[in-house]
């Protein structure tokens, strides 16, 4: 399938890959299919892009966030990830949504409204986690410094 995108111009991706959120994202109920773009080819990107099928204009930055936050532990209702269908650890995807201001040093994610995603079935939803301790403007910059520190060292 041929998409067209406003960043990344025209891209060919496999239909199956297409992720589907029934009830959109969180304030953006319109937005319902997307595919998940990757700058690079490496192995685990830190980040991806999300590209709306819905709007060529619309595309989020976003990362893995136990490849920055190993700690990461996201507390979610059992009962909101019904919703993705049968999910078992090896086919879950999550994702956090990156802001990238002018100034890369106040960069953000939002570690509060993670992206859950059944590779399976492609099935997707942004959801509001419990913890208390997560924040939707959590400070990116100074992780990303170690985790690229990390990585020379391998």
């Amino acid at each position: 399938m041929l998409i067209e995108s406003k960043h990344f111009g025209n891209i060919t991706i496999d239909e199956d890959k297409i992720l589907t959120f029934k009830e959109g994202l969180i304030g953006l109920p319109d937005k319902k299919k997307f595919a998940l773009i990757y700058e690079s080819e490496e192995e685990q990107p830190l980040f991806s892009w999300l590209q709306s099928l819905d709007d060529k204009s619309f595309a989020l930055p976003v990362i893995n966030p136990f490849m920055v936050f190993p700690e990461y532990n996201p507390v979610v209702d059992d009962a909101l990830l019904e919703k993705l269908g049968e999910l078992y650890e090896e086919d879950l995807l999550v994702f956090t949504v990156v802001v990238v201001p002018e100034d890369m040093k106040k960069m953000t994610v939002n570690l509060k409204g993670p992206i859950i995603v059944n590779a399976k079935t492609k099935k997707s939803m942004q959801i509001m986690v419990q913890n208390e301790d997560y924040t939707v403007r959590h400070s990116l910059y100074e992780r990303i410094q170690k985790f690229q520190q990390l990585k020379v060292g391998e």
